[in-house]
């Protein structure tokens, strides 16, 4: 059942007890730092809401009724516990300002951030960092939800409601199988002829695929086909080198196995395939002391 209101005035009944301990209401106001007519004033309200007389008023003072004398044994009880809950919850305060929840699109949390959070936590020790991958869609929604600090993202679509900050570059690279026709091909391909077939893509919300698609609705007017949607940069490559068509992948995901032989990058004039890595965080809310530090290094 719900705790009646005298049950929840914590400061009404520190008050009282303190009257018992000092003598008076005067004392007790001067020590919590009101007025003697507001300290009388609460007493009074506290004693209106138990429906008891707690303290029996004189001219040199006041003492406790025997009544008053058995609620301040329990009210004492009630404030040490407020006390506890009050220091446990400025510990679990104190640890949160020293984590930092991040959650990342796949290209950044795997080929970038590793790095960074190295070197944050060299130089400032202490300090905690959860990392989460999404795709570019999830990482805003997660920053506007507030269960993440920072977001990164590849995506090139403007959040006007989310701080923002670009902390890298990066260019796309359209890759095929070491048999795939285009890996012999000579001279490089134009834009339209990436319609006539059909590629190996990520899922919808991914800041890969939403780069991949702007260029060429900028370049043809039209979007490519999707002959795949996978979920994992690690899944497109082995269905490229698995014979299942071509795919745009960060150049950084793809260095690796371009040097291997296992995938061949395709040259194309007139598509626009360089995008800006961004850094996110919520403005509606006060950021915690790790996630600004972090920010802080990233932006020097």
């Amino acid at each position: 059942m719900p705790l009646p209101g005298y049950a929840c005035d914590v400061g009404a009944l520190e008050l009282f007890v303190s009257v018992v301990h000092l003598g008076s209401v005067g004392r007790a106001a001067r020590h919590h730092g009101i007025s003697q007519p507001s300290a009388s004033s609460r007493i009074g309200h506290l004693e209106h809401q138990l429906g008891v007389t707690l303290l029996e008023r004189g001219p040199t003072g006041s003492v406790p009724t025997d009544n008053g004398t058995l609620i301040a044994e329990w009210a004492a009880t009630v404030i040490a516990s407020a006390d506890a809950l009050a220091v446990g919850v400025e510990s679990l305060r104190a640890n949160q300002a020293k984590r930092v929840r991040i959650m990342s699109s796949f290209t950044v949390a795997e080929y970038l951030l590793p790095t960074w959070l190295s070197r944050f936590q060299r130089s400032t020790p202490g300090h905690n960092t959860e990392l989460l991958v999404a795709n570019s869609t999830a990482v805003i929604s997660s920053l506007r939800a507030g269960s993440v600090d920072l977001g990164f993202v590849e995506s090139a679509e403007l959040v006007h409601d989310l701080g923002s900050a670009n902390v890298g570059a990066d260019e796309l690279a359209v890759v095929v199988a070491p048999g795939h026709p285009w890996a012999r091909r000579k001279t490089p391909l134009a834009p339209e002829d990436l319609l006539a077939i059909a590629f190996v893509m990520r899922e919808a919300g991914s800041g890969t695929r939403d780069t991949f698609e702007r260029a060429m609705v900028g370049a043809t007017g039209d979007t490519p086909v999707a002959v795949l949607e996978l979920g994992s940069t690690a899944a497109v490559k082995a269905a490229v080198m698995g014979g299942s068509g071509p795919a745009v992948l960060s150049e950084l995901a793809v260095k690796h196995e371009i040097a291997a032989g296992q995938l061949v990058a395709v040259r194309v004039e007139g598509l626009a395939l360089k995008r800006v890595l961004r850094m996110l965080w919520p403005t509606d809310r006060p950021m915690a002391t790790t996630a600004s530090l972090l920010r802080e290094q990233l932006l020097t």
